[in-house]
Parts: structure tokens; sequence; C-alpha cells
């Protein structure tokens, strides 16, 4: 946030969770209409894109600047391009009740009941979101309780190859059971089979009317929402990576020992989503056929990939190509086993026999004069993995030595692929 007007250049989003009930919330860059200076031209398209892409759409006035004839000519244009979509109008910076009437004049705006917010004060904001979900179904829906079956979402920037590997592997296993519609509008899931599981590729829909959008950034921001979408839906996210813009981006670095091989930060904020909602994740390298190399090129560059990916050591990477089938099969071979990773359940006493000498081994450092002692381990829950780490003092266990308990974990268990909860308790 910032006083500064014109600083939301880009969509920003987020979950928003109010009463059992979530949904998506996209905060556009301010409208300046008819003009096409600085970024102002790219900012109304992202707008459109943003209403197309709601169900309802919020248009949020400043009650100290008062009415504006611009805000009369932004419900014009959201009345005509809403596609009759509800607009709710919010009136923000109503702090106390003579603003409240002052802010009366917004009611020419036809918008109906407009709701008198305070966005520092959270003033009146409950109403709102009651208004926003009232018809929204609760986050327990009907099909998520009922379906079981492993759902792979296959996540990927323009031109990654995501559409030729959900079609290499259907054209491969041959046994698509049905298309089922997704909760993303346009979004049709396919079901196949794979060794008698059905299995659910979870697919992002594709970006509608392409045609009309000019930026390339447009159109990368609104498949991060598309993904984001899916990550909520999904066991294990097969992120696609084209490996021709990796090389791009090193072309002027001959030596591939030096290069410094990374992801774009799109393709790690998608990692990052997956990680922070504990979903499997597997990064799949695509259009390895077009890339000159030799038997060390991949080894090397997963494990360049790894070191800039430090904090997300748990990753899986493979190497294929959707165009030539080559290692195609892989793709589900790697994220069944991830999602089996996430039901792995350890026995407590297998947990405590395999990793307490480890830690009596390797013991905490001391911290303020404490000796610092890891007692007992017991697994919390499963799909995503969660475990209870009990010690005497587990505040004074450091950063480094929790790292520490995860690579053991690592080492001794099957979690390829997979991200960890770790909650530490007192225990003596």
């Amino acid at each position: 946030m910032h006083h500064e007007s014109g600083v939301t250049r880009d969509r920003n989003y987020g979950e928003v969770e109010w009463n059992g009930r979530k949904f998506f919330l996209i905060d556009t860059g301010g409208y300046v209409p008819d003009t096409n200076e600085g970024f102002n031209k790219y900012i109304r398209e992202q707008i459109a894109l943003a209403v197309e892409e709601s169900d309802k759409v919020i248009f949020l006035v400043d009650c100290v600047s008062g009415m504006h004839p611009v805000d009369t000519e932004i419900m014009n244009i959201l009345r005509k391009n809403s596609l009759g979509k509800e607009i709710i109008l919010a009136v923000n910076k109503v702090d106390n009740e003579k603003r409240e009437q002052d802010a009366s004049d917004f009611y020419s705006l036809g918008a109906g009941d407009a709701f008198m917010i305070s966005a520092l004060s959270g003033r009146n904001a409950a109403d709102l979101l009651d208004h926003i979900t009232r018809d929204m179904e609760t986050t327990e829906t009907e099909e998520e309780e009922y379906d079981k079956r492993p759902k792979f979402a296959i996540i990927g920037k323009p031109n990654a190859g995501k559409s030729s590997i959900i079609n290499a592997i259907i054209q491969q296993e041959r046994h698509i059971v049905s298309d089922i519609p997704g909760t993303t509008r346009d979004s049709i899931d396919s079901v196949i089979k794979y060794h008698k599981q059905e299995i659910v590729l979870v697919d992002t829909a594709g970006i509608t009317r392409k045609s009309k959008i000019k930026k390339l950034e447009s159109i990368d921001f609104f498949s991060t929402i598309r993904a984001y979408k899916s990550l909520q839906r999904c066991d294990v996210a097969i992120i696609v990576v084209d490996v021709t813009n990796i090389f791009d981006n090193i072309k002027n670095t001959p030596d591939l020992e030096l290069a410094p091989v990374k992801l774009d930060n799109q393709d790690i904020r998608i990692l990052e989503d997956a990680a922070k909602y504990k979903k499997g994740v597997l990064v799949v390298i695509n259009k390895w056929d077009l890339i000159e190399k030799d038997s060390k090129t991949a080894l090397l560059i997963e494990k360049k990939i790894t070191q800039h990916l430090s904090n997300f050591s748990f990753i899986k990477m493979i190497f294929i190509s959707a165009l030539t089938k080559q290692r195609i099969h892989r793709v589900v071979e790697e994220a069944m086993n991830i999602y089996n990773n996430r039901f792995t359940r350890i026995k407590t006493s297998e947990l405590n026999d395999v990793l307490i000498p480890e830690f009596r081994k390797s013991p905490p450092p001391t911290a303020r004069g404490k000796e610092v002692k890891i007692n007992y381990l017991t697994q919390l829950e499963n799909a995503p993995p969660a475990f209870i780490v009990f010690c005497n003092e587990p505040a004074l266990l450091g950063e480094s030595y929790k790292r520490f308990i995860e690579r053991k974990f690592r080492q001794n268990f099957p979690y390829d692929g997979v991200p960890l909860t770790f909650i530490y308790k007192k225990k003596n």
C-alpha cells in the first residue's frame, strides 16, 4: 500500500477467507480513462482482464476526494463490459458519520446501495464481506468431500508446453475415463487411468480473447492467477518450465559451470505458493530436445537450480520433451510417487528408533547456557505430512538445527517432492 497514486500497476491477487467461504481478490491499478501515457494503457488492459475473469466487481471510490466525473465514466465502462456481473460500490475513507453524509453524492452513480467503509480502520468492512460472500458455498464442498482421486495440476507459463504435455500423457495412457468441469471458468479436467488408478489432470484453463491482449506481462499475470486457483484443487503441482528460456538467460556465459542457471520469478512464485499450501511439487523441464547437451548437462542444470532454490530442496525435477515423447511417461509416474509420499505415515516407534540416535550423535548447540535436547517425535497427520518434535527448550532451537532435522527426515524417509511441517513443543 502506498499513498502515491499509480503505484499498483499490476494486478495483485490473494485468497480471502470470510466465515468459512474463500474467494480470490484481484487488486488492479488505478483506472485512468482515455490516456496512453506511461503505464496507463497497460493498467487498462489488466483491469479489462480482471473484470473478464471475475464473478463480481468492486468499484472503489474515494470519499475524501469526492465525486468526480471520472467516477461516472468508469461506472459506465463497467456496466458496458461487466457482462451482467454484479458491480459493488464501496466508498473508502469513510471514517465517521460526517464523512458518511459527505459520501451520499456517490449514490448518483446508480449502483444501488453503497458500502461506506474505511480500509484503514476496518469500519463496515464486515458488511462488505458479508455481501460479497452471501451466495458462495462454504469451503468444504460436496465434491471435495467425495472425490478422493489423485489430482495433478499441470501449470506453466504460456508456451512452456503445458498443453503438449497433457496431450502426450492422454495419448500415451489411451484410457480417458471422462472430462469433468473444473471449478475455474472454461476449465475442463481430464480423468485418465494409470495402473488401474483413476487420476484427475487439473486443467489450468486457457486465456480467453488472447487476440485482444497486447502486453506479454498481462498474459503472464493472468496465467499465474489460473495457476493459483488450480493449486487449491490439486495434490501435486506439476510446474512446466521451458528450458530454452533458461538457456536464453545464460547465452552470454558459454561455460555452463559458471552460468547463473535459475528459474524465473513467475515459476518461483508458483513454487512458493505450492509449498505454502503444502502441495507436492514436480518441476518438469520441457523442450529438452532443443538443447545442445552432453551426458552431464541435465545433472549440472538440476544441481544449479537446486542451489538457486535452496529453500525448496525437497522438489523433484525431470527433463522431458513433450514433442518427441522423451521421458513423457515419467511425468505421471513421478507425480504419483510424490502423491504417495504425501500420504506416507511413519510409525512413532520407527521415527524415534531412526532419528533420536542421529540427534544424540549431533545434538543441538547449547543456547543461553542451557542444553537443548530432543526427546521424542511423532507424526501428527499426513497429506500433507506434519510432525511434532518434543524437546526441553523448543524456543532455543535454532533455525540451522531445524534445517538439520528436516534433512535427517528426508534422508531416512520417502518424502521427495513433498513439503513437511514441523511443530516444536516443550517436553522434559
